[in-house]
């Protein structure tokens, strides 16, 4: 009860914070609340409180504080956009807090009714089809459109649509149950260079498959990020899943070469890559296609924020192009200085941090890679669009997830959150039959041994534990389900020490 308090406690605290912010802004902007507006506001709050209800009652080991983290930034990325739109007499802000409310639906349903992520891994396949076909969809002559040089929307009537937010998730899904069933193939190492041991040739194949598909989102779609994170997100889960930094060096080297190529071969990769060495330059400023005056105008405004910002409603974010969605970070630093930027940052590490302890935490290997590769995904979009803005890296196109305008992205990064929940959920639940084969093997044979010791009749020797875990655990890749122990590890004869080894692990190895 005092988990749940607490985590009410932070939803309340999100609650408070948001009100004071638009009450804040609006009173500087036009003298008050604006009444159209603020039936929305308090269906929002209501959602929070109800999302926060729902997870107690599905999800009461879960750390909660994930959604709250979400929820947080997305008031504060709605606020900004409401500020914005003062200036730019839109109303963007009342579209993105009904696509919020949409979002928290969603992540209720996923709540309410996935008591067990591995369901997931039923349809890896599925979702590599999925996945794909939601990638390249844009490219269908009639229904993909083209914005801002990248064709990586689809339109139904005046609806836009970015199919690739949800690519992410069901990629995810397939690479972390493709790397879950063959991780021992791909750990195994070749020869040495440089005191690194590379993969052998023969396990090069997925890494160039993935290789190639980026690649051919850069050249197809013109999307320099989208092609990026899906790979990064590849790597990252490879190397969870193996161990080996050596893959973390050959992906690097791989999307390097190709992204140098791409620079130097296709006009809208070459344009970003002049606006981030020389943003300054007045040829390059005035560019029209792929200058520099939008990535000049953030830098401005981030300087203009100085330490504390102008203050909510005091500066001019507006001036910067795309200044809601793209840039709304530099809109942020503007107007909220680089105390208000460094506190957003943050409030993501958290949800990171909290993916990856429920990834470290979760015994299932299919969770690990799914957790760790959601949490990796969502750490890398932040780094490439603040790398981008601050030049630190070129542009890539990609938004913040939470706060940037745009309902696709707010929806799939909500269902993402929802799933490091619901990982987190079975994590933290302690259960009687929630043993490690491992231990349970090392228990039988420790049985064994005193047994034998304690019969004079001469016996079989028996494997050593390690080493029939190892077997169990090898056989286990191939199982369809990688919870229960393997049938043939423990034989008929032994079941009575099987149920003894259990007693044992529970009594803290007491015999």
């Amino acid at each position: 009860m005092g988990t749940r308090l607490r985590y009410l406690g932070l939803t309340v605290l999100v609650i408070v914070i948001a009100m004071l912010g638009f009450f804040q802004m609006f009173e500087r902007t036009q003298g008050g609340l604006v009444p159209s507006e603020l039936h929305l506001f308090i269906a929002g709050a209501v959602l929070f409180v109800v999302t926060w209800a729902v997870m107690a009652k599905w999800q009461p080991n879960a750390n909660q504080s994930i959604i709250c983290c979400a929820e947080l930034l997305t008031a504060v990325g709605i606020l900004m956009i409401a500020r914005i739109d003062q200036s730019m007499d839109t109303a963007v802000a009342t579209r993105q807090l009904i696509w919020m409310c949409v979002a928290l639906v969603c992540a209720n349903l996923f709540f309410a009714f996935m008591h067990d992520y591995r369901v997931l891994r039923r349809f890896s396949y599925v979702s590599m089809v999925v996945g794909l076909a939601l990638l390249l969809s844009p490219m269908i002559p009639g229904l993909g459109r083209e914005i801002g040089g990248a064709r990586i929307w689809i339109g139904i009537g005046s609806y836009q649509l970015q199919p690739g937010e949800f690519a992410k998730l069901f990629l995810a899904f397939f690479f972390a149950s493709y790397l879950f069933n063959h991780r021992d193939q791909l750990a195994v190492g070749g020869k040495k260079v440089l005191g690194l041991q590379l993969p052998r040739i023969k396990d090069l194949g997925p890494i160039v498959v993935v290789w190639i598909a980026s690649m051919g989102v850069l050249i197809m779609q013109h999307d320099l990020g989208t092609s990026l994170m899906f790979f990064a997100m590849f790597v990252a889960m490879l190397y969870v899943a193996t161990g080996r930094a050596s893959w973390l060096v050959i992906g690097f080297f791989a999307f390097a070469i190709g992204c140098v190529v791409a620079a130097h071969v296709f006009a809208h990769v070459g344009y970003r890559v002049d606006a981030w060495l020389h943003p300054f330059d007045a040829e390059i400023y005035n560019r029209y296609p792929g200058g520099s005056a939008q990535i000049v105008s953030g830098l401005f405004g981030l300087a203009a924020g100085g330490l504390l910002g102008t203050g909510l409603g005091q500066g001019h974010p507006s001036i910067t192009p795309l200044a809601n969605s793209d840039f709304i970070f530099a809109s942020l630093g503007e107007e909220l200085g680089l105390v208000g930027v460094l506190a957003v940052l943050l409030v993501y590490l958290l949800i990171v941090a909290a993916g990856l302890m429920a990834a470290m935490k979760i015994k299932d290997g299919f969770g690990k890679l799914l957790a760790a590769g959601l949490a990796f995904s969502m750490a890398f979009q932040v780094f490439t669009v603040v790398g981008g803005i601050t030049l630190v890296i070129p542009l890539t196109g990609l938004t913040m997830p939470y706060m940037a305008a745009g309902g696709s992205s707010l929806v799939a990064n909500y269902i993402l959150a929802a799933l490091l929940v619901i990982i987190s959920n079975q994590a933290n639940t302690k259960t009687d039959t929630d043993l490690s084969e491992t231990f349970r093997l090392q228990a039988v044979a420790m049985l064994r041994h005193r047994k034998q010791q304690n019969t004079p009749v001469a016996r079989q020797p028996i494997a050593s534990a390690p080493v029939a875990a190892s077997a169990v655990h090898t056989s286990d890749d191939n199982s369809n389900d990688d919870e229960k122990l393997d049938d043939t590890a423990v034989s008929d004869d032994d079941a009575a020490l099987d149920e003894q080894a259990t007693a044992v692990i529970h009594t803290g190895g007491q015999a």
